[in-house]
């Protein structure tokens, strides 16, 4: 195995343990779950701070969310594209938060340069997924895509929605509907 496959591996390794014992996780549990001696940990990483620090750094890989993002199928209405998008950003948002939660971490980490631009290609995808349907909107996509965004986010997180977890449809049922009800003719 090549240096560069064996970081995966422990990297890959890692990122369960952390969510289920957070920074307390052992190189004797990381070596075990990798099926590696524990002195190969050393071998690849300087300090077990490193390894972990690269385990977080994968799980904050915006590559595989993009990936995701540019695979919805723009042939569906946009009811549907927005439930897509709501839907990746759900999956992704509960990974970050259980993991800054096992991590005891009370915000988010510092953002990496490439982090940023990241941020903004995923941006600029979901307004893409918009765009088609934009004179139907009383918004500018870029404004539906942020309203998406942040209701997601705290109709997600655990302790901003008081345990009420908001579903997809019911995040753009609220954008695309409102919450009154039909009114008599």
């Amino acid at each position: 195995m090549t240096p560069e496959d064996r970081r995966e591996a422990l990297v890959e390794a890692t990122l369960p343990l952390l969510l289920e014992h957070g920074r307390g996780v052992t190189t004797r549990q990381i070596a075990d779950a990798a099926g590696v001696a524990e002195g190969t940990i050393f071998r690849v990483f300087d300090a077990k701070d490193d390894l972990v620090a690269a385990a977080v750094d994968k799980a904050l890989d915006m590559k595989p969310f993009l990936a995701d993002l540019e695979a919805v199928d723009m042939d569906q209405p946009l009811r549907d594209r927005l439930t897509a998008l709501c839907t990746l950003l759900q999956e992704r948002f509960r990974g970050i938060f259980a993991l800054m939660t096992a991590m005891g971490m009370v915000g988010p980490p510092k953002a990496h340069r490439h982090m940023e631009e990241s941020r903004r290609r995923a941006e600029r995808v979901m307004v893409a997924v918009v765009e088609p349907d934009a004179g139907l909107l009383t918004c500018t996509p870029v404004q539906l895509v942020h309203m998406v965004r942040m209701l997601t986010f705290s109709g997600t997180h655990p302790h901003i929605s008081d345990g009420h977890v908001l579903t997809p449809d019911q995040i753009v049922g609220t954008l695309l509907d409102g919450v009154l009800g039909k009114e008599d003719s």
